[in-house]
C-alpha cells in the first residue's frame, strides 16, 4: 500500500477498504448519524491535518470517515479539530 499523507479512503481505494467503510457508515441508526454538512466539514479539517495517513488517524487508529460520520465523536488531537 503506498502512503499517502492527507488522504481519505476514498482518494485510495486499496484494498476495498473505502467500500467496507462506507458500508459500515450505512449501517449506523440515523440516530447516531451526523448530518452530511458536518462529516463534509469533518472531513475537510481531517484533510488538512498531519495526523492523517492512508484514511487512518495516527493518534487513535480509526478510519477518519467512520469517526467522522457518527455524530457524538470528536477529533482525538489534544487540539480538537471537531
Amino acid at each position: 500500500m503506498k502512503i499517502c499523507k492527507r488522504c481519505l479512503l476514498d482518494e485510495l481505494d486499496e484494498g476495498g477498504l473505502y467500500r467496507t467503510v462506507q458500508e459500515r457508515i450505512a449501517l449506523l441508526d440515523e440516530s447516531v448519524k451526523a448530518e452530511p454538512s458536518l462529516y463534509r466539514e469533518r472531513l475537510k479539517l481531517c484533510r488538512e491535518c498531519d495526523h492523517l495517513t492512508n484514511g487512518m488517524c495516527a493518534l487513535c487508529g480509526c478510519f477518519v470517515e467512520l469517526r467522522a460520520a457518527k455524530k457524538d465523536m470528536y477529533c482525538p488531537d489534544s487540539v480538537k479539530k471537531w
